[in-house]
């Protein structure tokens, strides 16, 4: 009985030492089981587009890859937001198949996610994890001939599709279309702002007029930032009506987002 006593009492110095031992990389993945129940749903659910996987760090993840329906205007790589998956319903779905529709061919990609109960800035930890996710849906596109390629990310994919540019100077992204944009990088709103300023390329920071409060209280600052800059190309659009998640005007984000694109392709 002593010996159990004497064990246990090291456990919590054991406990901390393991942490220690354990690559911070695992502590802090992404969660690779709801990532498979995830794929597994929309794969079998998939009706416009083909669903690829790609690799990344040894990982393999889901991509929808969505064709033309012409002979390609460019690609356009599109990031979805917290916790969900590359066919959400909400914006994501609208604007891989709408603008294929119109020309464009589209790659969404399976962001790192973690369970449902974690907080925002949870997913900071998840950020390196972006870079080598959308190089792998840069090369596809790349390999395609599908021409310049443009990123539209929403939410936290905004915000990890800016971490991607500010940390990856030659990236080879055209152009960005943020929506419902609450930072611009990891940190507090204010700091992650600052992520702006390490990016040059057009920028479409777009919004609705009842979005999130995260991300109206940061429309001056991202403007400020992005203008102290240098970014002779940043526009900030407000659509009015419109919510974080732009129910009952996916159309309209569509045609904002295109008549955006056909400017700068």
């Amino acid at each position: 009985m002593r010996w159990f006593v004497r064990w246990s009492s090291r456990l919590p110095r054991l406990i901390v030492a393991l942490v220690f031992i354990i690559p911070l990389s695992l502590l802090w993945a992404s969660d690779a089981a709801k990532e498979k129940r995830w794929a597994e749903q929309v794969v079998d659910q998939l009706f416009d587009g083909e669903a690829i996987w790609l690799e990344a760090g040894g990982i393999s993840f889901l991509g929808l890859h969505t064709a033309a329906a012409s002979e390609p205007k460019g690609a356009v790589i599109v990031l979805h937001g917290i916790g969900v998956h590359p066919d959400w319903p909400q914006v994501i779905n609208p604007l891989r198949v709408g603008l294929a529709e119109s020309g464009w061919d589209t790659l969404a990609v399976q962001m790192p996610i973690l369970p449902n109960e974690a907080a925002a800035s949870d997913y900071l930890p998840l950020f390196p994890e972006v870079l080598p996710r959308v190089d792998a849906a840069l090369r596809f596109l790349e390999a395609t001939n599908s021409g310049t390629v443009f990123i539209a990310a929403h939410s936290m994919g905004a915000s990890m599709a800016i971490h991607y540019l500010g940390s990856h100077p030659s990236h080879g992204i055209a152009g960005l279309i943020a929506i419902g944009s609450s930072t611009g990088g990891m940190g507090s709103l204010d700091e992650s702002a600052e992520g702006l300023s390490g990016i040059h390329i057009p920028i479409l920071d777009l919004y609705g007029e009842y979005d999130l409060d995260s991300v109206l209280t940061g429309v001056s600052t991202r403007a400020r930032v992005a203008g102290a800059s240098g970014n002779d190309d940043f526009t900030q659009t407000e659509t009015a009506g419109a919510d974080h998640f732009f129910d009952g005007y996916e159309q309209h984000l569509i045609d904002v987002v295109l008549a955006w694109l056909e400017a700068r392709r």
